[in-house]
C-alpha cells in the first residue's frame, strides 16, 4: 500500500465534561482519518494515519492546528483533495479540511 501526504487544518473537539484533556504528540499515530468518496459520498473509509503539525507542539483539544498527514491506503486520493472535509477518529475525535495534496521529490507523495 502506498502512503500518500495532505496539508490540513484540524481541530479536535473537547473531551467531555469530566475527562482529562488528552494531548497527542505531533506525529501521532492514535487517530484515524474518516472521509467520503469525492465520487460517491455515500462510501466512507478509515484511513491510518500520522498526523503530524508544522511546529512539533502536541496536539491539544479545541486548538486549531496546521498539519501534514500521512495516510496508508492507495485509494486514498478519491477520498482526500483540496477542500475535502474529513473527521478525525481513534482516542480523540475532531474535524479538519484538506488544504492541498504534498508532492515530493517531483512526484505524488
Amino acid at each position: 500500500m502506498r502512503q500518500f501526504r495532505f496539508r490540513a487544518w484540524i481541530t479536535l473537539d473537547p473531551p467531555a465534561y469530566g475527562e482529562p484533556i488528552p494531548e497527542y504528540a505531533s506525529g501521532t499515530r492514535r487517530l484515524m482519518v474518516h472521509a467520503r468518496c469525492l465520487a460517491l459520498p455515500a462510501v466512507e473509509k478509515y484511513f491510518p494515519s500520522s498526523i503530524r503539525r508544522d511546529d512539533g507542539q502536541p496536539l491539544k483539544p479545541g486548538e486549531p492546528a496546521t498539519v501534514t498527514i500521512t495516510v496508508t491506503g492507495d485509494e486514498a486520493p478519491m477520498f482526500l483533495a483540496p477542500g475535502q472535509e474529513f473527521s478525525i477518529w481513534g482516542g480523540g475525535r475532531g474535524h479538519g479540511v484538506v488544504s492541498r495534496r504534498v508532492f515530493t521529490d517531483g512526484g505524488p507523495s
